[in-house]
């Protein structure tokens, strides 16, 4: 036994030592350290405070409780072996029982006598560890309490700064039932020991019990009142922060009811808790029974029943009038916890009409539309990009804006990275030497695509370069898909053991180019010991034995950039979607975290998890943020981690966060001042979608800032359903450039649409609101950020609009006839027709909806081509082989906008001195013919069947399926 309790202990130690080492390489060992003492140091207190008591309400009920003779020294009758109550005739049961029962005590007491002592120390210790361990969890409460400050700001109901609320009421109030818990704990070991040692005798008609029972029972009593009474005191406070009402906060009952009854009812407590240490001295206890029974019926009273009258006939009457001034502070309270106090409401008459020219003027935000769908055209970075199966890309593309030539585009980028599972079955050096990292940043013009509709790289190929960069590093060491832990590096005169990238034309060797990481990436594992406590971690012998293990070799591992930021900051919510860009010369992933609360008082309450639920998080494509209830949130925190050697790097980006800066008292000098952040790194900054999909579900009621109207609930909102997939999720938040209407110039913007909250399927599917968080952060210098950064400019629809919601106009794109000719013809020979993301755009005075339109042949090699622009505005649709076209063909002819196609032309005629060059991308002219003969036909059929002339429509079948087949010709010419 000694031995496994031996062995068990170094394998704890080595958990522990594998984590200093790791934290220490990381350069944040004082967060493990400070959050390691804040759990021991609980642990130890609270053990130490609950070990005592228990142990001193055991030893004086030993000690002092013992009656002056042995318990229960009634003469013991002869054991009767019948059962009781079967025994003599005429002896009372409950005396034979009892007989019975003081043997058996007897005997039970002269064993345990014997181990008294033991137990005197056994026991406390137990419950001391038992309460202990609970109290680690409080460690985040109580670093908060001694170094939060103030917000400046004051609750509306009893004037206190919002800090006493979020830092220091949820210390006292755990503190206070730390202490509640100890006293009980004391109490019922009192009792036992008492009871044990005949303190306490029950008798035939009553319960005797000793004097020094009693003022030990006084002691503990008058002490749970006393935090009884404190814990009445506090309950004033955090009605402020109830979330069991219709509102949040305390409203007209907690206010004129509720706070004042425990007022009183913390003076009770503590007044019966000093009738309870007179009784102790004077042994006279009619006073504190009295004034137990007292404070109970007025708990019972004034606690429950004067509240319920005071709701019934006071409010409910009236309770529009009667809250009004209560939802107010809700809602005042709810916009400003989560950041949307200074929202930019515009009202936005948006027309359906679509005149010619209707976009001129939008060509900054038309040009820019993206109709590259990031979670769509990840198949065809993988044919066109992968080159290899042990590499990869994540199903989710991230969207970001890159600079080329001067001009910025939006772009669709992702990490070329390992594929874990194309080694799992593989060998431990295949999977842990040999594959190690991800090879080079694929990225593609958001807004344009090559003639085939494929995707139009502007970083690409097997050395991952281009226009972006030449000469950046390349190496994904740290990604999302990294392996569990690879070893690598050693010096430069030992053979190169990882598997870098496939060769190029430019190499001299056929086989694979070979690497060694040069990196400061992890631990060094080059010496016995620490060799053998990563065995022991990865439970692995080949790290121990295998001599591929060198003097200067590191372990990387914990590679996730989100882990790797939850780990170095546990205060901080982590944002689920990471994205990779290339700053400096180096691949960083940026990763957005949040300070969270739940203790903001009138705040209402978001669970963070269904907030962050989309038709993307739904699909695995992204993360939802974790299950958690908060009701304040902060963009606090700008991370990076170095794709290369795992480097974290924490940025304070909103550096007036109250709670932010009470996490840099506890862990000072990890987090860097936004001036130190490079401004290629600003550039890339952008507004984190999942703040931006927790406020648009706050919005979804707290829209409203009129307490009336928001009583009434008559303009309710919901973020439409992703009409685009077949289960019914909330469309995601998408990101793009766009110029808003009164704004001068575009930004790359994050933004989402509502309509009416649904409640039947006869519910209008019309634009309600329209949103866009600016997320251009950068302004050419470094460590100063846009003034303009993380502006909300909300839209407001007029309650009668008729513009069509995202749904709506799916359905219209669906529905249109030529689009489904067209449609259906796309999908013959077993192709594949999928609609990519539905765009939304407030522009033309009214809104645009665009959609591409993917096509994808059978076969395994096959990957989505864009084929065809879905756009919409008002009830009117377009469906074309280019946006161009289909924006022309929306409105009467010419659209008055420039599109990005018709830049590309622009530039052409420029290098080439020609105007006549044709559009590759545009089809034949005999193909477009085919589609309008044969939806021309689709119309004779449809209205043939309705005539019941079946002669007409067996006509009109025979001219569409020449048609089809004229239209499949022409479009196989197009393609080559």
């Amino acid at each position: 036994m000694i031995v496994g309790v031996l062995i068990a202990l170094f394998v704890f130690g080595t958990q522990i030592y594998t984590d200093v080492l790791w934290y220490d390489q990381l350069g944040f060992l004082n967060v493990f350290v400070k959050e390691n003492l804040y759990k021991l140091a609980l642990f130890a207190l609270a053990g130490l405070i609950t070990a005592a008591a228990v142990w001193a309400s055991l030893y004086f009920a030993y000690k002092k409780g013992q009656a002056p003779q042995a318990p229960n020294r009634r003469p013991h009758r002869p054991y009767s072996q019948t059962a009781p109550g079967q025994g003599v005739p005429g002896q009372d049961p409950f005396a034979e029982f009892q007989d019975m029962f003081n043997q058996n005590m007897d005997r039970y007491r002269q064993s345990v006598d014997s181990m008294r002592k033991v137990l005197l120390i056994a026991i406390p210790l137990i419950l001391g560890l038992f309460v202990g361990s609970g109290a680690m969890s409080q460690w985040e409460t109580v670093a908060l309490f001694f170094n939060g400050g103030e917000f400046g700001q004051k609750d509306p109901e009893f004037g206190r700064d919002l800090g006493f609320f979020i830092f220091s009421l949820p210390f006292w109030k755990a503190l206070l039932t730390f202490l509640s818990t100890v006293v009980i704990l004391s109490a019922l070991a009192g009792i036992v020991m008492h009871y044990f040692y005949g303190g306490i005798k029950v008798n035939e008609k009553s319960i005797d019990t000793t004097r020094a029972f009693r003022m030990h029972a006084a002691v503990l009593a008058a002490l749970y009142l006393v935090l009884r009474g404190a814990q009445f005191w506090l309950e004033r406070y955090t009605a402020t922060q109830s979330q069991s009402g219709k509102w949040a906060g305390a409203m007209y009952t907690d206010v004129n009811a509720i706070i004042p009854v425990k007022s009183i009812l913390a003076i009770a407590a503590v007044l019966v808790a000093a009738f309870f240490i007179v009784a102790a001295l004077t042994n006279r206890w009619r006073l504190p029974v009295i004034g137990i029974a007292v404070m109970l019926i007025a708990a019972l009273v004034a606690g429950a029943v004067y509240p319920w009258i005071v709701q019934r006939f006071q409010v409910v009457p009236n309770e529009q009038a009667a809250e009004s001034e209560y939802i107010q502070r809700n809602i005042d309270s709810t916009r400003a916890a989560f950041g949307l106090e200074n929202i930019d409401v515009q009202n936005y008459d948006a027309t359906t009409a679509t005149n010619a020219g209707a976009l001129k003027g939008e060509s900054e935000t038309i040009s820019n539309i993206r109709l590259l769908d990031p979670n769509v055209v990840s198949a065809s970075f993988a044919q066109l990009q992968q080159f290899r199966p042990y590499y990869r890309f994540d199903d989710n593309l991230a969207v970001d804006r890159y600079k080329i030539n001067g001009e910025t585009h939006d772009t669709v980028l992702a990490a070329r990275e390992l594929n874990p599972a194309q080694n799992a079955d593989s060998s431990w050096i295949n999977q842990h030497v040999v594959y190690t990292h991800g090879y080079g940043v694929i990225a593609a013009y958001g807004n344009q695509v090559e003639a085939d509709g494929k995707p139009k790289f502007m970083q690409d190929g097997i050395t991952a370069t281009g226009e972006i960069s030449e000469n950046y590093e390349p190496r994904i060491y740290f990604g999302q898909t990294s392996p569990e832990y690879s070893i690598v590096g050693g010096s430069e005169s030992d053979d190169a053991l990882e598997l870098d990238r496939p060769q190029t034309a430019n190499d001299q060797e056929n086989a694979d180019a070979k690497y060694t990481f040069k990196g400061d990436g992890g631990p060094n594992i080059g010496n016995f010991f620490n060799r053998l406590a990563y065995a022991i971690k990865f439970q692995s012998s080949d790290i121990l034995l295998s001599d591929v293990v060198r003097p200067e070799s590191q372990v990387l591992y914990d590679r996730d950039p989100t882990d790797r930021v939850n780990k170095v900051a546990p205060y901080l919510t982590v944002d689920g979607n990471p994205y990779p860009a290339i700053v400096n010369d180096r691949v960083v992933w940026i990763v957005d975290a949040y300070t969270t609360s739940d203790q903001y008082p009138y705040s209402q309450s978001q669970e963070l998890g269904e907030a962050t639920v989309d038709s993307e998080t739904q699909s695995g494509a992204a993360a939802a943020l974790p299950n958690k209830e908060v009701n304040y949130i902060r963009n606090s925190v700008k991370a990076t981690v170095d794709a290369y050697d795992g480097s974290v790097d924490l940025y304070a980006w909103d550096d007036q966060d109250p709670v932010l800066k009470a996490w840099q008292g506890v862990f000072p000098q990890t987090v860097k001042p936004v001036s130190e952040m490079s401004a290629g790194l600003l550039d890339h900054v952008r507004y984190p979608q999942d703040i931006f999909k927790v406020q648009r579900e706050v919005l979804n009621r707290y829209h409203v800032t009129d307490a009336g109207s928001f009583y009434a609930g008559d303009d309710v909102w919901s973020v439409p359903n992703d009409p685009t997939v077949e289960q019914a999720t909330p469309l995601p938040p998408y990101y793009l450039s766009l110029k808003m209407p009164e704004e001068e110039q575009g930004a790359f913007s994050l933004t989402t649409s509502w309509i009416p909250q649904q409640s039947d399927d006869n519910t209008r599917n019309v634009m309600y609101g329209f949103m866009s968080a600016n997320g251009d952060a950068g302004t050419g210098k470094d460590g100063e950020v846009s003034d303009q950064y993380g502006k909300l400019t909300l839209l407001e629809l007029p309650r009668s609009s008729v513009v069509p919601g995202p749904g709506q106009a799916q359905n219209n794109f669906n529905s249109d006839t030529e689009v489904s000719t067209e449609l259906n013809l796309l999908r013959q020979g077993a192709s594949k027709v999928t609609n990519g993301n539905l765009l939304t755009l407030p522009v033309g005075d009214g809104i645009l909806y665009v959609q591409p339109v993917y096509v994808q042949s059978s076969g395994d090699s096959s990957y989505p081509t864009l084929r065809r622009v879905l756009v919409g505005f008002g009830e009117k649709v377009g469906f074309a082989p280019t946006l161009e076209e289909a924006l022309n063909e929306l409105f009467g002819g010419d659209s008055g906008a420039q599109t990005a196609a018709d830049a590309g032309v622009d530039e052409k005629k420029a290098d080439t001195g020609s105007s006549d060059k044709p559009d590759e991308s545009s089809d034949s002219p005999s193909l477009q013919q085919a589609l309008k003969d044969a939806s021309a036909a689709m119309k004779d059929s449809e209205k043939a069947m309705k005539d019941g002339d079946w002669a007409a429509y067996g006509e009109a079948q025979d001219r569409l399926n020449k048609a089809l087949a004229q239209a499949m010709e022409a479009e196989g010419a197009v393609a080559e």
